[in-house]
C-alpha cells in the first residue's frame, strides 16, 4: 500500500506556495525509499502532520472588506456604549482603506490600537465588533501567563512535541489571510518570559518584518502584513518600550452608574433576554432599581459585575416560567433582591 500517495495528492490540490510544495515533494521522495526502515512509520506520520497544517493555511485565502462606514456604525452601536474616541478611529482607518482602494494605491497599513483599562471595560469585544465592522474573521490570542516565546513562533520539527505556535493556530482558525488577530492581554506575560515574548512581538507588529513572519514549524515565510492587529492591556508598565512605538495606545474609559444603566437596559438585558429564549416584555424592571443591579457590592469600573447581575436575574425568571410561577414579572425595590445573585 503507498502511504506517500495520499499526501502529495493533498499538496498538489493545495494552494501552498511552489517551492515550499516542491521542498515538501523531495523530502517525501525520500521517505518512500525507506518503507523498510523502523524509523518509517513515525517520520510518516510527522510529515502528515506537517502536510495537514501547510495544506490547511489560508496562503492565498482573503475575505473582502465591507468599506461602508454606515455598516462599521450599525455594528459599534448595536454592541457599545459610548467610546466615541474608539469608533471615530475606526471610521478614519475604514475611509482610508476605502480611498486608497480607489486610487489603486498599496494596502493601508493599519493602526494598531492598543486599548489599555480595567478588565470589564470592553477591550475584547470591541476588538470583536472591529473585525464585524470590516467583514473580517477574527482570531484571539491570549497573552495571559505566556512564557515561552515558542509559544507565538512555533517549535521545530526536529522535537518531539513540534506544533505551530499560536500565529499560525490563529491564521488557520480564521481561514483568511487578512483577518483581526487579537493579541490579548500582552502585559500579562510572566517574568522570565517577558523580555524574548516582546521580541517576537516586536518583529510580529513591525510592517517591514510581518510580511516575512517565520514560524520555527512551518518553516517557511508567512505573509501577516494584511492581517489588522490589535492589542489589550491593563496598563502598559510591563510593556516594552520597542513594542510600545508600534502600538497606538487608546485608554478604556471606566464607566459611572448612569452608563452602567444605560448599558444594563439597551444592551445587556435585551441580549441576556435573546440567549435564555425570554420575549422582551416578559420582565419590566422599575427605574429605582437599576442602582442596585448596577452597584450590589460597591465601585466597579467595568461592567462584568453588572453582566453578571443581568444573566443572574434572567435565569431565575427563566426556572419560574418553566415551573409555571407566572409569564411576566416586574422587579421593584421591594422584591429585587429574590432576583439578583446572592453573592
Amino acid at each position: 500500500m503507498d502511504l506517500i500517495a495520499p499526501l502529495l495528492a493533498k499538496l498538489n490540490g493545495s494552494s501552498v506556495p511552489a517551492d515550499l510544495g516542491e521542498s515538501v515533494k523531495a523530502r517525501l521522495t525520500q521517505l518512500s525509499s525507506l518503507t523498510e526502515s523502523p524509523t518509517f512509520l513515525p517520520e510518516l506520520d510527522r510529515m502528515n502532520r506537517y502536510v495537514d497544517w501547510i495544506t490547511s493555511l489560508p496562503w492565498s485565502k482573503k475575505t473582502d472588506d465591507i468599506l461602508d462606514l454606515a455598516h462599521a456604525k450599525e455594528a459599534f452601536e448595536k454592541n457599545h456604549y459610548g467610546l466615541s474616541e474608539l469608533k471615530e478611529r475606526m471610521y478614519e482607518y475604514m475611509s482610508v482603506l476605502k480611498l486608497k482602494g480607489q486610487s489603486g494605491g498599496n494596502i493601508a497599513r493599519a493602526p494598531i490600537l492598543c486599548f489599555v483599562g480595567l478588565v470589564g471595560t470592553g477591550k475584547t469585544t470591541f476588538a470583536k465588533s472591529i473585525a464585524e465592522a470590516l467583514g473580517r474573521k477574527f482570531a484571539r490570542i491570549p497573552f495571559g501567563g505566556m512564557g515561552d516565546p515558542l509559544d507565538l513562533r512555533g517549535r521545530s520539527k526536529v522535537h518531539a512535541e513540534a506544533e505551530p505556535g499560536k500565529i499560525i493556530k490563529a491564521l488557520r482558525t480564521a481561514d483568511c489571510r487578512n483577518p483581526v488577530i487579537l493579541l490579548d492581554e500582552i502585559d500579562r506575560v510572566t517574568d522570565e518570559g517577558r523580555a524574548s515574548i516582546m521580541g517576537v512581538l516586536v518583529e510580529l507588529l513591525d510592517p517591514e518584518q510581518n510580511h516575512a513572519f517565520v514560524d520555527h514549524y512551518i518553516d517557511y515565510p508567512i505573509d501577516l502584513s494584511e492581517a489588522l492587529f490589535v492589542a489589550t492591556a491593563n496598563n502598559t508598565t510591563n510593556i516594552a518600550t520597542a513594542v510600545m512605538d508600534r502600538l497606538e495606545p487608546i485608554s478604556m474609559p471606566s464607566y459611572n452608574d448612569e452608563e452602567k444603566i444605560t448599558i444594563g437596559k439597551k444592551y445587556m438585558l435585551p441580549k441576556s433576554l435573546k440567549e435564555a429564549g425570554i420575549g422582551e416584555d416578559v420582565i419590566q424592571i422599575d427605574d429605582e432599581v437599576w442602582g442596585d443591579i448596577v452597584r450590589p457590592l460597591g465601585f466597579d469600573g467595568g461592567i462584568r459585575t453588572l453582566g453578571r447581575n443581568i444573566d443572574g436575574m434572567v435565569r431565575k425568571v427563566a426556572r419560574m416560567i418553566v415551573e409555571g410561577k407566572a409569564q411576566k414579572f416586574q422587579i421593584n425595590r421591594g422584591n429585587v433582591k429574590d432576583y439578583l445573585p446572592q453573592w
